[in-house]
């Protein structure tokens, strides 16, 4: 089964319209969070995935937008455009999400956790101590995780060893070993980091035993007109083309 990965779409529809568009046929798709927030087109790609998501999971930016969380707990700009992301949302689409988890225990083999296995919500899972304990807190071969929108893998070696964490470079194809864990982040498809502006998503071939982490280049101005136009913070406007 090949399966499309997306994470921290963000509000972001040009940078989500690429993704599809390039990705080439997929059999499903799974989102792990943050498909609003920040961005000027909640409704858009929150009907994208009605269209296209067979799992979908809400991250921290999901639950501010609909009330769930306190807003004082985010920086000043996210909160405004959360504020403004949640006011968007069509009854149907904030009913959606409002149905949501934060984690997915998918299957034997993949677990799905917006943040991490145990804070699903809000822990920025960067580090080999963090690695460390969250491998011990589930049982499944893969994790897939979003949160960060830096593309990384981690892998826990069969000795139950644990290495750092290492960037996942785009066109990076990590066949899945025997006996080994992973923790993989496709980075964002809708707010990059790591000083690359361009979208970020992978693919999962679940018969082969293989992800590709994936990068595309998408209409940045575009998005950031529709940022203006929305009037939201002009630092959320700018970050989009440093990557950052």
């Amino acid at each position: 089964m090949r399966v499309l990965i997306v994470s921290d779409i963000h509000s972001n529809f040009i940078a989500l319209e690429t993704v599809l568009a390039v990705a080439g046929s997929f059999d499903q798709l799974w989102n792990l969070g943050d498909t609003i927030g920040y961005g000027p087109r909640p409704n858009e790609c929150v009907q994208a995935m009605r269209d296209h998501a067979d799992v979908m999971l809400s991250g921290n930016h999901d639950l501010a937008c609909l009330g769930k969380l306190d807003l004082t707990d985010f920086n000043p700009d996210a909160r405004t455009a959360n504020i403004w992301n949640g006011h968007q949302l069509t009854d149907e689409n904030r009913a959606l999400l409002d149905e949501l988890s934060p984690r997915i225990d998918l299957s034997e083999r993949f677990l799905l956790a917006h943040g991490s296995p145990r804070e699903p919500v809000w822990e920025y899972l960067l580090s080999r101590p963090q690695a460390e304990s969250n491998f011990e807190l589930f049982s499944q071969q893969v994790c897939l995780i979003g949160h960060s929108h830096i593309p990384l893998l981690v892998r826990q070696l069969p000795d139950g060893q644990v290495e750092d964490p290492m960037l996942a470079d785009a066109e990076l194809l990590v066949e899945f070993e025997p006996g080994y864990r992973y923790f993989f982040n496709p980075g964002s498809v809708g707010q990059p980091r790591n000083q690359d502006p361009r979208a970020a998503y992978a693919l999962l071939d679940t018969e082969a035993g293989t992800i590709m982490f994936k990068r595309v280049e998408y209409d940045i101005a575009q998005t950031q007109r529709q940022m203006r136009e929305a009037r939201l913070p002009p630092a959320l406007v700018r970050r989009l083309e440093y990557g950052m």
